[in-house]
């Protein structure tokens, strides 16, 4: 297992939107924009029962996360990693974390009567980063750097 370098850790931290790519059945790429959160081993994506994401990982556990820094698109963090575990439990609190984290509201505001939500517990198995050292002024020409 790959532990996430702390100084990328942010980038599962923070509220940012991350890119979570699975494999269809016939073994097309998907990828799909993604709420997470890192419990210091895995890597938690929340969904409902029934989502293609949730048929994808299902079926075929191995997915990437690629998580890039809003303030600096030269500064990422792909995690190729394998679900380790499907669980309903907690599900729905989990949500709600992630809405507290992602939308600064108490409870999961698209909640709907029926509806099944699970947890995937994800373990990195392989971890890649980047941090440009490309200049500052550089990176804001280039229209990378916010500030």
């Amino acid at each position: 297992m790959n532990i996430i370098p702390d100084k990328y850790r942010d980038l599962l931290d923070r509220p940012i939107v991350v890119s979570l790519a699975t494999l269809m059945k016939e073994g097309a790429p998907q990828v799909q924009p993604v709420w997470c959160n890192f419990d210091g081993t895995h890597i938690l994506v929340n969904t409902e029962k029934g989502r293609q994401k949730y048929r994808n990982m299902s079926r075929r556990p191995s997915v990437t996360i690629l998580a890039i820094d809003p303030d600096n698109a030269l500064r990422w963090l792909e995690v190729r990693g394998t679900v380790a575990g499907i669980t309903e439990e907690g599900a729905f609190e989990h949500i709600d974390e992630l809405a507290r984290l992602y939308l600064g509201v108490d409870k999961y505001p698209f909640h709907q009567e029926g509806d099944v939500r699970v947890i995937f517990k994800i373990v990195p198995t392989r971890v890649a980063t980047i941090e440009s050292t490309m200049p500052a002024e550089m990176q804001a020409r280039a229209g990378v750097l916010r500030g």
